[in-house]
């Protein structure tokens, strides 16, 4: 029961703390921003040090460390994004009235940088890893990538729930590209997929050799959670909640956000999703 149970609960508490962690702290005045973000990078270098450790090492402690290190390179991603240093060369709304390939075309320029930026430090890892027999940091990595670049696909076509709550207020403009719709084409095709893919990890989690059974369930757990992510897009629930302590700091020390120019089907209404997979 531990070999699984243990994995588990780890990723639970990281995935819940870590998201909460980098919300507040991206609540908190801009002015300490760098001194965040500079022990992120310190984590972040530290990170890339257990990559290469790990790469080599097949024991259940390969496998923790090489999964973590994943997460700490993935947050220092987030934070760079969040704060407002890695986003895009467009940082405007989005022009009322825009459609089709226009809006796409804006809404990538949006994020395109923080995009280049994930995929920079995955190719990292995979050169770092290359060659080792433990291949679980670059697979959280990438599974984190997937599950984050097919929300973001679904929140730009149009899904009932959005992010919004999570955006701080010097990124307000993001909430111009939203859609606010019933449901979207790829939204059934992305559960599908990510059910699968869950059912595949877990699965591959089921044997009797520690490491493989250690590294595929924190792997299932992580996309079980981006699967849950999925949902919270279009059931009516309070997960902003999970992250109420965290949330507290963006009310204290930002204003109001300020409504971004979007089409009329943009209107935000609730949130979900989370920093680490959304």
């Amino acid at each position: 029961m531990a070999t699984y149970g243990v994995p588990i609960l780890a990723t639970l508490i990281t995935w819940w703390f870590s998201t909460g962690a980098i919300l507040y702290l991206d609540g908190l005045a801009r002015k300490t921003f760098r001194w965040s973000f500079a022990a992120a990078t310190l984590l972040a270098l530290l990170a890339l040090w257990g990559v290469v450790a790990t790469a080599g090492d097949t024991s259940t402690g390969g496998a923790y460390l090489a999964c973590a290190s994943a997460l700490m390179l993935w947050g220092w991603n987030e934070m760079a994004f969040l704060f407002g240093y890695v986003t895009g060369p467009r940082r405007e709304p989005c022009l009322p009235g825009s459609r089709g390939v226009a809006r796409f075309l804006q809404a990538t320029r949006a994020v395109l940088h923080h995009e280049l930026a994930l995929l920079a430090t995955l190719l990292l890892i995979a050169l770092l890893s290359h060659g080792g027999d433990n291949r679980f940091a670059l697979a959280s990595f990438a599974l984190l990538f997937a599950m984050r670049l097919s929300t973001k696909l679904n929140i730009f076509l149009g899904m009932p729930n959005t992010t919004v709550e999570f955006l701080p207020q010097h990124l307000g403009y993001l909430t111009s590209y939203f859609r606010q719709k019933p449901m979207n084409l790829l939204f059934p095709l992305s559960i599908t997929a990510a059910t699968l893919l869950t059912s595949i990890i877990v699965e591959r989690a089921l044997v009797e050799d520690p490491f493989l059974a250690t590294g595929y369930t924190l792997l299932a757990t992580l996309a079980a959670l981006g699967l849950i992510e999925h949902w919270f897009l279009v059931l009516p629930l309070p997960v902003a909640g999970l992250w109420s302590w965290s949330l507290a700091s963006h009310r204290d020390h930002q204003p109001a956000p300020v409504p971004a120019l979007a089409p009329p089907t943009a209107t935000p209404r609730t949130i979900s999703g989370s920093s680490l997979v959304a």
